[in-house]
């Protein structure tokens, strides 16, 4: 061989280099996943908390939910409107009474006297003895066979303390003031009484308008790309979670203040009840609310770990109330 003869040689790279590579490479990946989380954040952060309503808009709810129950009121059982329709199936399909009965059951409720916030139809009256149902439709009384009160989940003519339990079920994400109901629901349940909290958690934008069931052939086409962009919209705002309840619960531990309750504003739909929540006012996250109670020393008994009900998502939120 002479001595201009090369020899090409494999490159080899030194554990020091592999080690630079790798940790510029977690770091590109870190600084992406970051300013995506950032982003995620502002666009699904619960920004909106509790505002005083217009005269227009109390009528305009006191109306809707009026009327729903009123029309059942008139006509017979097989041809009751479609917003009692959806609901009474949708209750059947998930198991709402069972679910309140293994909740009465579990925590010995069967002697003790209990409120239900926002009680529609009444299908839980009989669920214990000592029942109160509150729902701000007075058409709903002729469903009832037990006492019924006619008033606002947001101001309850109950004393303080007056029951040893409450549940309330889809109920919250129907409350324009949601907080102010909170706060009254911890008020009417005596000190160490239990709180059973049941809204549709995370109701997306586009219930309001029907796109999960309506065909593509029934929209526009900015309907259309709505309707398509459904998953995505999904996966996005489960993605945006993570971040936003870590900020939400780091503003608390080093705040130390009762924590203010945080949501999305929804437009609703009074006029067409295309499914379930189409006439939801706000979308509300499980972990705010687990959050707004522990705050104020309450316990959550369906939680776990210094982060609680970190990852539950759709699950009743159960709360022991300490005043």
């Amino acid at each position: 061989m002479s001595p201009t003869d090369t020899v090409l040689r494999p490159r080899t790279s030194s554990p020091a280099s592999l080690l630079a590579i790798a940790w510029d490479l977690a770091w590109r990946i870190a600084m992406v996943a970051a300013v995506m989380a950032g982003v995620l954040s502002l666009i699904f952060f619960p920004w909106a908390s509790d505002a005083p309503l217009g005269e227009k808009e109390q009528a305009e709810l006191r109306k809707y939910y009026l009327t729903a129950y009123d029309k059942a009121a008139k006509e017979d059982s097989e041809q009751d409107t479609r917003y009692v329709k959806i609901a009474e199936a949708d209750a059947q399909k998930q198991g709402v009474k069972e679910n309140v009965q293994a909740f009465a059951r579990t925590y010995g409720l069967a002697n003790k006297k209990v409120l239900d916030i926002g009680a529609g139809r009444g299908y839980l009256q009989d669920v214990v003895p000592n029942y109160t149902g509150l729902d701000i439709s007075p058409s709903v009384q002729r469903f009832f066979h037990k006492p019924i009160v006619t008033a606002s989940a947001t101001l309850m003519p109950f004393e303080a303390g007056a029951f040893d339990a409450a549940w309330t079920v889809w109920v919250l994400e129907h409350v324009p003031n949601p907080e102010a109901a909170l706060m009254e629901m911890r008020r009417v349940v005596k000190d160490g009484g239990l709180l059973y909290l049941a809204p549709a958690w995370d109701c997306p934008l586009y219930l309001a308008q029907g796109y999960p069931v309506r065909p593509y052939s029934d929209l526009a086409f900015a309907g259309k790309l709505v309707k398509a962009s459904i998953p995505f919209q999904i996966y996005f705002s489960n993605l945006a979670k993570a971040p936003i309840r870590l900020l939400r619960y780091g503003a608390w531990r080093i705040g130390g203040a009762q924590a203010k309750f945080h949501y999305r504003r929804l437009t609703p739909n009074y006029e067409h009840y295309w499914m379930e929540d189409s006439d939801a006012v706000n979308t509300l996250d499980r972990f705010e609310a687990e959050l707004w109670f522990r705050s104020r020393g309450d316990e959550c008994l369906n939680c776990s770990g210094a982060l609680g009900g970190w990852l539950q998502q759709n699950d009743p939120l159960i709360v022991r109330i300490h005043k």
